[in-house]
């Protein structure tokens, strides 16, 4: 080897010696999910798959059950950079613009998984909901969604007359005025909290998350009544990272991070489709009731939600994203305009 080559190879090295450095990303992220529940066991493959797709470029640290701030403070301790990205969902953060409650959870809108995705994918739905986000410091990086929740109870919860006085954990937001409507009576309360208050009969149910979910919480260990197939909830957990994080990393990382999402979303659609009918036949036979609701029923709450929209379309930012889901569900023939 003459020196002008052994010159060029040391230059190639260190070049890709400093480019080596340079694409190395770290991310704490928080989700409010248990690891041993279904939606933490699917997250955890998702760290494992950016990580081994990124070659090892990209390590994440994660911490589960809300294991650094509480569910609802995520968003803002990824803002400040406590964290660097949040894994819960748009609807806890209303307080701060009623838009987020429909980035997180449009009560009384889509029917299945695949229909609020598209709406996300292929309806506008991420230009404008990351308009909402960029406004807070925040990039949405993409949506997983389980599809509809199951409620607990200790009592029947077979019809909106059983809802009358139901004292029941609510997440915040549009859901809260929606059952105080129907007569039951919310309370807002962490998603941590929902065990140990079921246990002590503060509350007599919850809405915590879907029945596979609910199961791996252990909460029909205490309550024996459950709603399936959901219709209420299907909230859109969300992978939302600093924004100023998000434009320091190299753009194979940012399309690593997304594409991996989407395959996150699948795989959790899909997922949910057999472990909720696996979770409500063991539940049979462990004798907890499983009501299922009759389409009258199902559509007094579909008017009672699509009726409380407006009262939360009440910025600019709402406003569009109402606007938004309005014109893609009359698309998709789920109402009519």
């Amino acid at each position: 080897m003459n020196f002008k080559t052994a010159t060029l190879s040391i230059a190639a090295l260190a070049l890709a010696a400093g480019s080596a450095v340079a694409q190395q990303t770290t991310l704490r992220i928080q989700t409010h999910y248990a690891p041993e529940t279904v939606s933490g066991q699917l997250a955890q493959q998702y760290f494992d798959d950016v990580e081994t797709m990124s070659n090892g470029e990209i390590s994440i640290e994660p911490f589960f059950s809300s294991s650094v701030v509480k569910s609802v403070e995520t968003f803002d301790a990824a803002a400040t950079g406590i964290l660097d990205c949040d894994m819960t969902g748009g609807g806890y953060q209303t307080g701060k613009n009623p838009a987020f409650q429909f980035v997180g959870d449009i009560m009384g809108g889509y029917s299945t998984p695949y229909q609020q995705l598209s709406w996300l994918y292929y309806g506008g739905g991420l230009e404008d909901a990351q308009d909402l986000y960029n406004k807070y410091d925040m990039q949405l990086v993409g949506w997983w969604v389980y599809g509809q929740e199951s409620l607990s109870s200790s009592k029947p919860i077979a019809s909106i007359a059983d809802l009358k006085d139901w004292k029941f954990r609510s997440p915040p937001g549009m859901e809260t005025k929606i059952f105080e409507k129907l007569g039951a009576t919310p309370i807002v309360m962490d998603f941590t909290e929902i065990f140990t208050a079921l246990e002590t009969g503060i509350i007599d149910g919850a809405d915590a998350s879907g029945i596979a979910n609910n199961v791996g919480l252990g909460l029909y260990d205490i309550v024996k009544h459950a709603n399936f197939p959901g219709f209420h909830s299907m909230p859109s957990d969300h992978l939302a990272c600093n924004k100023a994080v998000w434009d320091r990393m190299p753009e194979h990382h940012r399309r690593i991070m997304s594409v991996a999402m989407e395959a996150l979303a699948l795989r959790t659609a899909l997922t949910f489709e057999k472990k909720n009918a696996e979770a409500v036949a063991q539940l049979r036979q462990q004798g907890v009731t499983i009501h299922e609701w009759p389409p009258e029923e199902l559509q007094k709450f579909r008017d009672a939600a699509q009726a409380t929209w407006p009262e939360f379309a009440t910025t600019p930012e709402a406003k569009a994203l109402v606007d938004s889901h309005l014109e893609y569900l009359g698309q998709l023939g789920l109402v009519s305009r």
